[in-house]
């Protein structure tokens, strides 16, 4: 049996945007338990010049909606990057949920070929479906939730493998 381009997207981003939100959890618990400002969690990278907590969420919403939408052929939807507590970036991972959800294996299947486009740095890049998916697409996603998973981390969150892995 193979695998679908759907079975290969939707479940996946579904899942991993699951376990970052379970993780946004434990941050917000962390900075109850600590007496920490969330704000700075919420404004903490990893190094001066990488993006904060907060647009690492952004990133991975964009990746995983614009991902199924491209591969759908539907419009991507636009949100807007306006997020600054734990709070918004939970109601971002939920709308991201919602829109990933409305998305049907019959749009994605079968889109292995269909040609993406993107401006990257100015300039069209054009994949093929699966390529897209496999090689930009789940990538760019994974960096950018394992990003996320890292600054909490690295700022004192008692966060394991099995909270960014999730449970079965």
């Amino acid at each position: 049996m193979s695998l679908s381009m759907y079975q290969a997207s939707v479940p996946v981003f579904l899942r991993l945007l699951g376990n970052l939100s379970a993780i946004l959890d434990k941050a917000v618990a962390h900075a109850e338990a600590k007496k920490i400002d969330p704000a700075v969690l919420v404004n903490a990278r990893l190094a001066p010049d990488m993006h904060p907590l907060a647009r690492q969420i952004q990133i991975a919403s964009d990746a995983a909606k614009g991902a199924a939408a491209r591969l759908a052929g539907v419009d991507v939807p636009s949100f807007p990057d306006t997020e600054t507590t734990f709070a918004d970036l939970q109601a971002r991972i939920a709308k991201t949920v919602d829109f990933l959800k409305g998305v049907t294996p019959a749009q994605i299947d079968g889109s292995e070929e269909r040609t993406i486009t993107l401006k990257i740095r100015g300039e069209d890049v054009h994949f093929p479906g699966q390529a897209f998916l496999l090689f930009f697409a789940t990538p760019n996603f994974f960096f950018h939730v394992t990003t996320a998973y890292d600054i909490l981390r690295h700022n004192g969150v008692e966060l394991g493998k099995m909270d960014f892995l999730g449970r079965p």
